[in-house]
């Protein structure tokens, strides 16, 4: 991927980037209502700037730049993790690396032990990356692996922008919050009893502190 990024004029310039642009940019799809909520406001969505203010970290971050499907490399395999949106945000003097995940009603993929079946020596190295990355000392195969790699994509970012803290954000527009006990199943190694609509602070990884939020985005944007 190059170094030079067009801004969006529009939410329809965001489809360009899909792997799948056909089959993804759908009203009603994760990737399209996304993209015009995102493109609709001036800097962070009006629901996360609202999470950000339960942080006494992050309160009162303000967006410097994003980027749609924003690709991260890991190690273990030439599959880098594609974030829906990477965010630079600035909180007084301190960067904040911000890979969120949209959702409507997709699962976060698959759990790690689907996802190392078959088992590659890849994968392994890999998995024991993405362990590391996060400063865990094992995960459980019943996690999903996405969440793994997304947060893994904020810390990375960090490291590359020298930020000194990270965020992966789940911007969710399901009205019944579908598959959220699989974050909170996430959240809670690092001891955190997630909460919708709050960003928490989950541990500090190197020079890097790590949080995790969970946000509620409109449904009106799920008919646009």
């Amino acid at each position: 991927m190059g170094r030079i990024f067009v801004p969006a004029g529009t939410a329809e310039d965001w489809a360009q980037f899909l792997a799948e642009p056909v089959k993804h940019w759908k009203t009603g799809y994760s990737a399209r209502t996304l993209a015009h909520c995102w493109q609709d406001a001036d800097g962070f969505p009006v629901e996360i700037a609202s999470a950000l203010e339960t942080s006494d970290t992050l309160r009162g971050m303000k967006m410097l730049l994003g980027i749609p499907e924003h690709q991260v490399a890991i190690p273990g395999g030439s599959t880098k993790s594609q974030n829906d949106v990477w965010a630079l945000g600035k909180c007084g003097e301190q960067l904040v690396s911000i890979a969120v995940e949209g959702k409507v009603s997709e699962p976060f993929d698959r759990t790690v032990a689907e996802w190392l079946e078959p088992e590659t020596p890849g994968k392994h190295i890999r998995l024991q990356f993405l362990t590391k990355t996060l400063g865990l000392r094992e995960v459980p195969s019943s996690i999903r692996y996405q969440l793994l790699h997304r947060t893994a994509s904020a810390i990375l970012e960090a490291e590359r922008f020298n930020a000194t803290h990270a965020l992966m954000l789940v911007h969710s527009f399901s009205q019944t919050h579908e598959w959220f006990e699989d974050y909170r199943a996430f959240a809670a190694l690092f001891g955190i009893d997630a909460e919708l609509k709050r960003v928490h602070m989950a541990k500090r990884v190197g020079g890097v502190t790590l949080h995790l939020g969970w946000v509620c985005g409109a449904a009106e944007y799920l008919r646009r």
